[in-house]
């Protein structure tokens, strides 16, 4: 609910605080009083677009700050919580502009864009009249408002939607990536080939690197190690040490003695030649090669190294590589498969889809053809019995909110043709279709504060008074704000301010006045009377306030 509206040097406001109440709250005035002043600065702090000179001439900085009640259910907490503002039981909105167009908003003293004022006041302000394209008149909201009036719950074709769009999803993703693979496939059959019959090992190429580094530094030793055990056997050093003991141990017997150390000496020297002939002997035995496995192993080593080149990758990381492409073969020979479950997944999806849009569309069906009798009902004593409304249902793109187009249309003639309410109804005949479209709308315990500007142009007498009891009526579950200039609406007020316009020193401005009992009995007179009020005026007013 809009509690208080406070503008400072806006337009022709200098100074002015309203305090509006729940219920019916009618503001009445002379044509050119201001009145639609005080809907442009109310318009202004919730964000909509503003006239250019908002500023009051002489002024240097306007301002508006309007203050609501917030209850705890209400769906501008929402818009609260995600902006990150902390929210309460009172919502303060405050806007300023510069006397050159510079503008500045807060939400409970947080400075925010006029988007969070948009979304809000989408949440806390209707306005209806002949201008609404915000509401009633913007096609694009019936399909929400069709629901609303039948309560239909779209949450089942919502949660099949979703369904659906995660169905076509999964499948169009494995068709990409089929797609994908189906383009590789030449290359991943001939590399898993190579892969598999070469099949590498972890830690071979080492392997492989040490074996032929030791066969190739075998090759190198080998003669010199055959040249020295040449020279350590029979044909050398072994021949001459055992000629040299024969000698010796033939001439012993005869030197008393004293060849018997040599001798020794020289039997220990040939054990330690002997064992260094065979040591020499067993590492040229161990050294010995097949030359052709040593060819083999390069093969294999150079093989696995150009593989490794040829793919990007360590030669360790070859069979995990070779794993990763048999898994991408694999997933391409059962792409077909896996295609086929998806669709059927689709389809099983869109029959869901389907099912519940159509139970959906059923039940607008229904609503549509109670709202338009509800509707004629409300048109009869609005003196538009002979109008005809209809609520127009009409294919439309599948989405979230099923297959259906919604449209409020209108015909305010006998047999002639339907069409949008905005390009077929007239001011006045306009005005009562949008109140009766509003009356049958309204839900009890709507948290939103309803403007309706001159809604009751271009009608009077007991049209204007079915009007005002309409108003009246809504007004038992919400706060109504109505602009008028009859008095026959006037009259079923709640509360009731008088706006006028008035010369001081030169300067013009408009005021706003709340209305006592007696005032209001003087101000339905002057409606009803014009300039001069006369006794039978004031009577007249008072029977219209009597009821």
């Amino acid at each position: 609910m809009l509690r208080s509206l406070d503008i400072r040097d806006m337009l022709l406001i200098d100074r002015l605080e309203l305090a509006f109440q729940p219920g019916l709250n009618v503001l009445t005035g002379e044509t050119g009083a201001g009145k639609s002043i005080l809907l442009d600065c109310l318009g202004f702090v919730l964000g909509w677009r503003s006239r250019a000179g908002l500023v009051r001439s002489g002024a240097a900085l306007g301002e508006v700050t309007a203050v609501f009640d917030l209850p705890a259910d209400h769906a501008g907490r929402a818009v609260l919580a995600e902006a990150g503002i902390e929210g309460g039981d009172e919502l303060i909105l405050r806007r300023s502009v510069t006397a050159d167009g510079r503008k500045t908003a807060w939400v409970n003293d947080r400075r925010v864009s006029g988007e969070v004022l948009r979304d809000l006041s989408d949440r806390l302000i209707e306005l209806h009249g002949q201008h609404d394209d915000r509401g009633l008149l913007d096609a694009r909201g019936h399909r929400q408002m069709l629901d609303a009036f039948a309560g239909a719950d779209t949450g089942a074709t919502r949660a099949a939607w979703a369904a659906l769009a995660a169905a076509r999803r999964a499948l169009a993703a494995a068709e990409a990536d089929e797609a994908r693979l189906r383009a590789d496939e030449e290359f991943l059959r001939h590399a898993v080939g190579e892969l598999d019959r070469l099949d590498p090992q972890p830690g071979e190429e080492a392997l492989l690197d040490g074996r032929r580094r030791a066969m190739q530094a075998g090759a190198r030793i080998q003669g010199d190690i055959a040249r020295a055990l040449q020279a350590l056997g029979p044909e050398g050093a072994e021949g001459q040490m055992a000629d040299a003991a024969r000698w010796l141990e033939g001439v012993a017997d005869r030197a008393e003695g004293r060849l018997e150390a040599p001798l020794a000496a020289l039997g220990r020297a040939l054990t330690e030649l002997g064992e260094a002939a065979q040591g020499a002997e067993d590492c040229l035995e161990a050294l010995a090669f097949d030359p052709g496995e040593l060819e083999r192993i390069e093969e294999r080593l150079f093989a696995i190294r150009a593989l490794a080149r040829k793919h990007g990758v360590l030669a360790d990381d070859l069979g995990a590589f070779a794993d990763d492409l048999r898994a991408r073969l694999a997933a391409l020979d059962g792409a077909a498969g896996n295609l086929r479950g998806l669709g059927a997944a689709v389809a099983a999806a869109g029959a869901a889809y389907q099912a519940a849009a159509a139970d959906l569309s059923e039940a607008r069906a229904r609503a549509a053809g109670a709202l338009d009798r509800a509707i004629a009902a409300e048109l009869a004593p609005l003196k538009m019995e002979k109008a005809h409304f209809a609520t127009v249902l009409s294919p439309a793109d599948p989405g979230p909110e099923g297959r259906d187009q919604v449209e409020f249309t209108v015909a305010t003639n006998p047999g002639a043709p339907t069409g949008p309410l905005s390009k077929i109804a007239s001011g006045g005949e306009l005005s009562r279709f949008l109140l009766a479209l509003k009356v049958c709308l309204a839900r009890g315990g709507e948290a939103l504060t309803m403007i309706f500007d001159e809604i009751d142009r271009g009608v009077g007498g007991a049209t204007a008074d079915a009007v005002g009891r309409r108003l009246a009526r809504l007004a038992e579950t919400a706060q109504i704000l109505v602009v008028t200039h009859s008095p026959q609406v006037a009259a079923q007020g709640a509360h009731h301010w008088r706006v006028e316009k008035r010369v001081a020193g030169g300067q013009t401005r408009s005021t706003v006045q709340p209305l006592d009992p007696a005032q209001r009995v003087d101000e339905l007179a002057r409606m009803l009377a014009g300039e001069t009020v006369t006794d039978a005026a004031r009577a007249a007013a008072e029977a219209l306030l009597a009821g």
